[in-house]
């Protein structure tokens, strides 16, 4: 869901409840703090809302709800929620993010922190929460180091909170896996042209060397340099090649002038 599609449930929420504020404690709240976020994290249609001022009329966003006619017309839709609906820790009110400013007729959005968010999903534990929050790791949107602090100012058993401490050590593990694998895949694309570069400067010294060793052990048998072969060599292929007899002995002469 996009920023301007979460703008559109609050200006009809508002318009349905006269309410002028909400509080959205469900994955949409990451527009609170990241409104571009990519649209592949935030991939579900409806937006979890609490009246403000008089909470009895959350209840009235049915209008807009599941299968309403808002649903089905524009394809999201609100979901009525209340302050039981996730498990957050101490604190989360005063942390509310305040959606930025839109098109929403001046009805205000309060969002969760993503910290705060990812703690309610870790603790529901759906399969769509857990991979948001792997998401959120993998991009760098959350902290291991605050998620653990704020697990334990959770109001849940202790069994629940060691599943979540494995829950987030794991995410981050995968995290700093995917993290290693792209800076080595970044490298290595780096590396064919340098290592090109290496190998060929090691073949063109490997020839000089030969090349040199090859002159050295002609010279020590006593063969002329190339370009430089006995003079009565030469003089037989240029009679050999040639159309008209030449003189064989004036060859001769004329080289060892």
């Amino acid at each position: 869901m996009k920023k301007q599609q979460l703008d559109h449930v609050l200006r009809a929420a508002g318009r349905i409840t006269g309410e002028r504020q909400f509080i959205i404690i469900g994955s949409q709240s990451l527009h609170g703090k990241h409104p571009d976020v990519a649209d592949e994290i935030l991939k579900s249609a409806e937006v979890d809302l609490i009246a403000g001022k008089q909470s009895t009329r959350t209840e009235w966003l049915n209008a807009i709800g599941y299968l309403s006619p808002f649903h089905e017309s524009f394809g999201y839709y609100a979901d009525p929620v209340d302050r039981t609906t996730a498990a957050l820790p101490k604190g989360w009110k005063q942390r509310l993010v305040t959606l930025p400013a839109g098109d929403t007729e001046g009805v205000r959005g309060l969002c969760l922190e993503p910290h705060d968010l990812a703690i309610a999903k870790y603790v529901a534990s759906r399969e769509k929460d857990l991979i948001f929050n792997r998401e959120l790791a993998r991009r760098g949107l959350i902290a291991e180091r605050r998620l653990l602090d704020l697990v334990d100012e959770t109001p849940v058993d202790q069994s629940v909170r060691a599943r979540v401490r494995g829950q987030i050590a794991r995410d981050f593990h995968i995290a700093m896996q995917a993290a290693a694998t792209h800076e080595r895949n970044a490298q290595a694309a780096h590396t064919p042209a340098a290592t090109g570069a290496s190998t060929a400067d090691e073949l063109e010294a490997i020839r000089a060397r030969g090349r040199s060793d090859w002159l050295r052990l002609r010279g020590q048998a006593g063969v002329p340099p190339a370009g430089q072969e006995p003079s009565h060599t030469r003089d037989l292929d240029d009679l050999q090649n040639s159309d008209r007899p030449r003189d064989v002995t004036q060859d001769i002469d004329d080289e060892s002038l």
